[in-house]
């Protein structure tokens, strides 16, 4: 059953929304490692959603690097291996709301 582009923009809020509630926990000894790993799998999710976007969704919103947050869930998933713990931090605190933002425009 395919998702209509409304519920995949939702699945990307909620994702981002709770990589934002994950991070606060990045600091800690005790959760440190479970948040981390919880960002990585909602940053795969996103990556899917974007994925399976019609090209006519990703089409209306040009400055939207949908390539890259498509291509950073295949390095979540497939090598992750090479996540970089500082680029991954940088995309939770600088780019998901954006991200956000604009999916709430569209």
């Amino acid at each position: 059953m395919s998702r209509s582009e409304q519920e995949r923009f939702t699945d990307i809020l909620h994702a981002v929304e709770r990589c934002r509630n994950y991070t606060q926990h990045l600091d800690s000894d005790d959760l440190q490692a479970m948040a981390y790993d919880a960002v990585l799998r909602n940053l795969a999710l996103i990556g899917e959603a974007v994925r399976a976007l019609p090209s006519e969704t990703r089409d209306r919103a040009p400055e939207v690097p949908w390539a890259a947050i498509a291509g950073l869930r295949n390095v979540v998933v497939h090598e992750y291996f090479r996540i970089d713990p500082e680029l991954i931090l940088d995309i939770v605190n600088n780019q998901l709301e954006p991200l956000a933002d604009r999916l709430r425009q569209l």
